[in-house]
């Protein structure tokens, strides 16, 4: 299983983002997805999820910006980010928890926000 995230790049403060996730390769039924943000010199965290059954969390930084979906059609996942701010910047990272709590993670892809 492969998992290539996109759609990184440079942002001004108050712009958008949408970053994306393709599931390449043969998985077991999927438990739940996710985007994790790792800053420079900061651990990795979780930024928004979602369940099998479509339930979302969200961190609270990004509550009411951030918008997590899947395309079950395409498996992929995606992520767009509205009203950025420079503390969103950090390098995301697409997780996928299969049914048999397997973890795959993507190679991830940088966010950059100017102030």
């Amino acid at each position: 299983v492969q998992l290539q995230a996109c759609g990184g790049g440079l942002a001004q403060a108050g712009g958008s983002l949408r970053i994306s996730c393709a599931v390449i390769g043969n998985i077991f039924r999927i438990n739940a997805m996710g985007w994790y943000r790792q800053a420079p010199e900061k651990q990795r965290v979780l930024v928004a999820a979602v369940t099998s059954g479509g339930s979302t969390n969200y961190a609270d930084s990004v509550k009411g910006r951030f918008t997590i979906s899947r395309d079950n059609v395409k498996n992929t996942l995606y992520l767009q980010m509205n009203s950025l701010k420079p503390e969103d910047t950090g390098v995301y990272y697409c997780n996928l928890v299969d049914e048999r709590r397997l973890s795959f993670w993507g190679q991830g892809t940088l966010v950059t926000v100017s102030s």
